[in-house]
């Protein structure tokens, strides 16, 4: 699937496990270990110790809309999720996370690649008590790899660089 580009509406930042995120208009990202200050690149995060592509998660602002607008009606009423409440680094616009597993694309000086789905979790649920489990299942955002490091801000477009 091509698609022209999207952009890059928010960065967030935890400093370790269950932290309070902080949102940033721009970050630096280094190859192979993170974004300077996040959890995941300073080894703290709840999934740490679990060998996994996370070098940095992204997530789609259309999928936050949706669940504001009960869609799909998996629950009572719309789920109100804020970008900084999600616990993914990136949220982006106009971007088919879903279909960029093992593709890379560009933000900004950054090139990733997208290694696996996120899958929704308990841990999220329960830290927001928000019932996101289900309603987030199969659109939970993406797991990448930072291929290339340097500098990301808000606004930046976002490039796929594979088909």
């Amino acid at each position: 699937m091509k698609w022209n580009s999207g952009t890059l509406l928010y960065i967030h930042v935890a400093p370790k496990a269950s932290a309070n995120m902080v949102e940033l208009d721009e970050a630096e990202l280094i190859e192979g270990k993170g974004i300077v200050s996040d959890r995941y690149y300073n080894e703290t995060g709840t999934y740490s110790p679990i060998p996994d592509i996370r070098d940095v998660t992204l997530i789609e602002k259309e999928v936050l809309d949706s669940l504001a607008a009960n869609q799909p009606p998996l629950q009572d009423k719309p789920i109100i999720l804020k970008p900084i409440e999600h616990r993914r680094n990136l949220t982006t616009s106009g971007v088919p996370l879903n279909y960029l597993v093992g593709k890379k694309f560009q933000i900004g000086e950054v090139i990733l690649k997208g290694g696996r789905l996120n899958f929704p979790c308990k841990y999220l649920a329960d830290l927001l008590k928000k019932p996101l489990v289900l309603p987030l299942y199969n659109r939970s955002g993406l797991n990448c790899s930072i291929e290339k490091g340097g500098l990301i801000k808000k606004g930046d477009k976002i490039i796929q660089l594979e088909d």
